[in-house]
């Protein structure tokens, strides 16, 4: 099972985010809305998302100031939409950070073909240092990770869903077990942010994957927090294996 990804679409036109929704739902993606740079700021520091649909006109903050802002903070992928399809202002969305952009009226499949594409590129940019991690799959305290199939398995045999974010952070402590890591590398490698105002979206984070972990939060035996500094993960067992495949597949 792949990893859902979320998506933040960032217009003050329900119409538009309605129709985006339930659109990208029929191709899996977790979709949230927000109608301006407020609203942004609040999903982004409630979840991990994976790319941001931002329009250029916003009350407020235009999405020209919002993508610049993002592009200071953060490496997470923006397709800007704008009902001005004049080539200047392409220009200057790609010139602020945007990885992509598509002028109103747009067709959705398209839109979502964009989406898949500013991804793929977005994975392999931000894909963890997996020097320490040599095999297809990762066991640790009777749990394993296919590392390819980005599938979690508890030691009960369940199969646990983890979002891109989610992933890159076990695969980076899973790489280094009993190495602390601060909150900005955290921050930089798991979601491709320094440190920030959203300071405390990382430890948000964290605790989503202690919970995908069935971690107690008062005692966790796995991801320790060390106060004033980060986190460390706490395992004498990880151990990173070749996955095994039957012959002619």
């Amino acid at each position: 099972m792949k990893p859902q990804s979320q998506i933040l679409v960032v217009d003050d036109d329900e119409g538009i985010t309605s129709l985006l929704r339930d659109y990208l739902a029929r191709f899996d993606f977790g979709t949230h809305a927000a109608a301006d740079g407020q609203s942004m700021r609040a999903q982004l520091a409630r979840q991990p998302i994976d790319l941001v649909v931002l329009d250029l006109m916003l009350p407020g903050s235009d999405g020209l100031a919002l993508a610049r802002e993002l592009r200071q903070r953060s490496t997470i992928p923006i397709i800007m939409l704008t009902a001005r399809a004049a080539a200047v202002e392409r220009v200057v969305g790609l010139e602020v950070g945007a990885d992509d952009y598509m002028a109103k009226p747009f067709e959705p499949r398209e839109l979502v073909a964009r989406i898949q594409t500013v991804l793929r590129r977005s994975v392999a940019r931000n894909d963890p240092v997996q020097d320490g991690l040599s095999g297809d799959v990762v066991r640790f305290e009777g749990w394993s990770l296919q590392r390819h199939e980005r599938q979690l398995t508890s030691p009960s045999g369940t199969v646990v869903p983890l979002s891109n974010a989610e992933f890159r952070l076990l695969s980076i402590f899973l790489a280094a077990p009993r190495r602390v890591f601060a909150r900005e590398q955290l921050m930089e490698q798991a979601r491709g942010r320094s440190m920030d105002s959203y300071e405390r979206s990382i430890d948000l984070l964290v605790s989503r994957l202690r919970q995908k972990l069935s971690e107690d939060p008062q005692d966790p035996s796995m991801i320790k927090t060390v106060r004033g500094v980060g986190y460390m993960f706490d395992s004498q067992t990880v151990q990173s294996t070749a996955a095994w495949h039957s012959p002619g597949r």
